[in-house]
């Protein structure tokens, strides 16, 4: 299996969610970064989505935001997407399933992340 690292920086679109309707939105960007010696191109995506209620989504499919970058040796792919949650916090977690070259396939892993409403403080 080769060696990505994965970020996620999560936030809150206050312009774009209606609490009273409990829709909560948030974007995401995700930037996975190839620490190993050889390519590999994303494939598919799997996500578990868990809001603060306990409802969990999953959602699966071919690469991301349309797209199943190569990515080279010591560089990264970033990309930005979105979740709709029916309570002010909840989590993603899941995983990249990835080919190296030869066309052998592994999971890389993503870490679990937090979605959450920003604190007011008056």
């Amino acid at each position: 299996m080769l060696r990505f690292q994965i970020h996620v920086d999560s936030r809150y679109l206050d312009d774009r969610s209606l609490p009273e309707e409990n829709k909560y939105v948030f974007a995401y960007t995700v930037t996975i970064r190839n620490l190993d010696t050889q390519p590999a191109r994303l494939v598919n995506r799997y996500w578990l989505i868990t809001d603060g209620n306990g409802k969990t989504t999953e959602v699966s499919g071919a690469g991301v935001v349309g797209q199943q970058p190569t990515i080279q040796p010591g560089s990264e792919y970033s990309y930005t997407s979105g979740a709709v949650l029916e309570s002010p916090v909840g989590t993603m977690e899941g995983h990249y399933e990835m080919e190296a070259e030869g066309g052998s396939l592994f999971k890389a892993a993503i870490p679990i992340f937090r979605l959450a409403v920003p604190k007011v403080v008056n």
